[in-house]
């Protein structure tokens, strides 16, 4: 099948390349000319775990192609999907300028029967209002088709590759079929294609990601009710997480969520609820408890060093929003860097591979560290904002020979209390008691 993909972010480079993986030809489509060079030459503009190895392979066997020109992408295309962002506004609306000034272009250029996807996280009836933009100038059918994506960053491809459930929202039967026979070769192993109405579709999207949101959030209210009772977060959620009501995912207490889907899906979906009348409280609370977690662990810094860190070195490891991305959109740690530097530290980061995107937000005001032991020399305090799997089992002997101050405030709870107590550390989490080095 000959497929256009419009937008090349995470969803569209990682649905374009996917698709291409499954033996499609793939054009894909971007405005900055310099990225589409790039993309021509081979050279992969985001980092996702194994898109790389897909990417390459489906360049070299000629499936996968980029290109500046919409029309001619289009042209050949049975199916366009559009997967623009939808950035939220001023009042937590999603903005759907990038969508329908596509959607105008697509008018003038659709010249046989085709199906417009919109891939992009969009607000309910944004179908219809991409059918309208087009239908001003178009003269040839096509039908326009909600199907969002359930991409995690980290594992997209696998998601993409083999999807717990495909969501097709249309009321067409000719772009249903068509759409079926697409994602066929992703659900052989029997996961669900569900077919609804688009605005069902469209709301479903954000219903998914508000409520893994609201489950992160209720975990991190408990504890911090740990904190104050003596309770142990980790037990309690191995407790609940047993019940398959509840489920084991989503239950990790720590600084808050992040990213490019949660806050501004929460933020559209409580715009879209206001707009339509209801006041949808429980993601009120959610947004809120979620802007006031991250600043658990900064007040923890600030108690230790009984409220002046001015001079101290606080050493950063983490970035990204969560681990295996370099996608900083929305994460903790920026907010937590920032505000180290107001109260007057010197801050040393490091992480894998989100450095040079923060490097372009904070400059040399901070110091990127080449390695995690090296962004420990001379520290006061270690704060740890994302979960990469290669903090988890660091050489704690090396880290204290490092470090001014055994000191750690570990904003993901990756070390167990007790163990820190024994290696003679002051080790401060989230939802459970701190512990004194020795």
């Amino acid at each position: 099948m000959n497929i256009a993909v419009v937008g090349t972010g995470y969803v569209g480079l990682v649905t374009g390349t996917c698709f291409a993986e499954m033996g499609n030809q793939v054009v894909c489509v971007d405005i900055d000319a310099k990225k589409v060079e790039a993309m021509q030459q081979g050279r992969i503009p985001i980092y996702e775990p194994h898109l790389d190895v897909l990417f390459d392979r489906n360049i070299k066997q000629g499936r996968l192609q980029f290109t500046t020109d919409l029309k001619s992408a289009v042209i050949p295309a049975q199916v366009v999907f559009l997967a623009l962002p939808t950035p939220p506004g001023e009042d937590g609306s999603a903005d759907l300028s990038y969508v329908l000034g596509v959607a105008n272009q697509l008018g003038g250029i659709i010249d046989s029967y085709k199906v417009i996807v919109n891939k992009s996280t969009v607000p309910v009836g944004t179908a219809e209002k991409v059918r309208d933009a087009i239908a001003k100038t178009c003269k040839s059918e096509f039908d326009v088709v909600s199907n969002p994506e359930f991409l995690r960053e980290g594992y997209a491809v696998d998601d993409f590759m083999k999807p717990d459930r495909v969501v097709i929202g249309t009321d067409s039967e000719r772009a249903g079929t068509l759409m079926k026979e697409l994602y066929a070769p992703f659900v052989r192993q029997g996961n669900p294609i569900y077919m609804m109405d688009t605005r069902s579709s469209e709301l479903t999207k954000y219903a998914a990601n508000a409520f893994l949101a609201t489950k992160i959030t209720f975990m991190n209210e408990i504890a911090n009710l740990c904190e104050r009772t003596g309770a142990n977060v980790d037990m309690v959620r191995i407790g609940i997480g047993s019940d398959d009501r509840i489920g084991k995912r989503f239950l990790f207490a720590g600084i808050g969520y992040g990213g490019s889907c949660f806050p501004k899906d929460v933020q559209a979906l409580a715009k879209t609820s206001d707009d339509y009348g209801y006041e949808f409280r429980v993601l009120d609370s959610v947004m809120k408890v979620n802007a006031t977690q991250r600043t658990i662990i900064f007040d923890k810094i600030m108690k230790l060093f009984s409220n002046d860190i001015r001079g101290k070195r606080i050493s950063v490891w983490g970035l990204a929003f969560k681990p295996d991305t370099d996608d900083i959109r929305e994460a903790p740690a920026l907010f937590l860097i920032e505000k180290l530097l107001d109260a007057g530290a010197s801050v040393s980061v490091f992480d894998p591979e989100a450095m040079p995107n923060v490097e372009k937000i904070f400059g040399s005001r901070v110091n990127y560290a080449k390695d995690q032991y090296e962004c420990l020399n001379g520290s006061d305090g270690l704060l740890i904002a994302t979960e990469w799997a290669v903090f988890r089992t660091p050489d704690f002997e090396l880290m204290s020979k490092a470090m001014n101050s055994k000191v750690i405030f570990d904003g993901r709870n990756l070390y167990e209390p007790n163990k820190m107590q024994q290696l003679g550390f002051h080790y401060e989490s989230i939802g459970r008691q701190t512990v004194n080095s020795n």
